[in-house]
């Protein structure tokens, strides 16, 4: 199981994310056996990125400043063949958020976009209306724009939602399950954008490896569901959910 391999080989993740979410994707990091480091300032990017198996970009809070330390990190990253996953939280809400997003884009080679629908929109400039970092309501065929996303940035493609949907610009997967409590608390899908660049590194096929990962993250969501009622205890569900698969695979 892809979260036990993650736990075996003890990635370094270097994640520049925003402060809403940055202590449940550390510690959803270190259920699984990975190591979060979370600097984001711009004069030490360089320096921490040459350590880490891999550099997580999120623009959930982004700034002038966090957006001069993804930039500094992400080309540091690509000189050193360190992949750099994306995840570009409310692309769409926001002029500034867009042009932050397609900056990112032009100039860092990704290895890894995970979004939702509305910012998959924002990135392939469909109509869309977003709702401040949620998905939001527009049409879109997701199949076709996160293949063309694919093929044009040379990289994985995971779009989630009720449904998550992963290509690489030829292979392609529709994955189900979960549970709709992953949508009523902060940061679930941030936390998946961090285990993706876990598990990213974790072995020599990528995409299997990310096909692993949202089947294993709809199935700890089920779980954490079972386990309590409480929506206050959900996240603390979803890390023991982690702990759990990453040593003992599922039972």
């Amino acid at each position: 199981m892809i979260l036990q391999t993650i736990r075996k080989q003890k990635p370094l993740i270097h994640c520049i994310t925003n402060y809403v979410v940055a202590n449940f994707q550390a510690n959803g990091l270190l259920a699984i056996g990975a190591s979060p480091v979370m600097a984001d300032e711009v004069d030490e990017v360089d320096e921490m990125v040459k350590i880490a198996s891999a550099l997580l970009l999120n623009t959930g809070t982004i700034n002038n400043r966090t957006r001069e330390s993804m930039l500094r990190a992400g080309k540091m990253a690509n000189t050193l063949d360190i992949p750099v996953v994306l995840d570009p939280v409310g692309a769409g809400a926001t002029t500034f958020r867009k042009k932050t997003v397609h900056q990112l884009l032009a100039e860092v080679n990704f290895a890894v976009i995970r979004c939702n629908m509305g910012e998959l929109a924002a990135i392939a400039n469909v109509s869309w209306q977003q709702k401040g970092v949620d998905s939001g309501s527009g049409s879109i065929c997701i199949e076709e724009e996160a293949k063309q996303i694919a093929q044009r940035y040379d990289c994985i493609v995971i779009v989630t939602g009720e449904k998550d949907f992963i290509t690489d610009g030829e292979q392609m997967q529709w994955i189900v399950g979960g549970h709709y409590q992953m949508t009523e608390v902060t940061g679930t899908g941030c936390l998946l954008s961090a285990i993706c660049a876990a598990a990213y590194v974790a072995h020599n096929e990528p995409f299997t490896q990310l096909v692993g990962t949202l089947l294993a993250y709809k199935k700890l969501a089920e779980q954490a569901a079972c386990s309590t009622q409480n929506i206050g205890d959900f996240q603390i569900a979803v890390l023991n959910e982690l702990h759990r698969l990453s040593k003992d695979g599922e039972k």
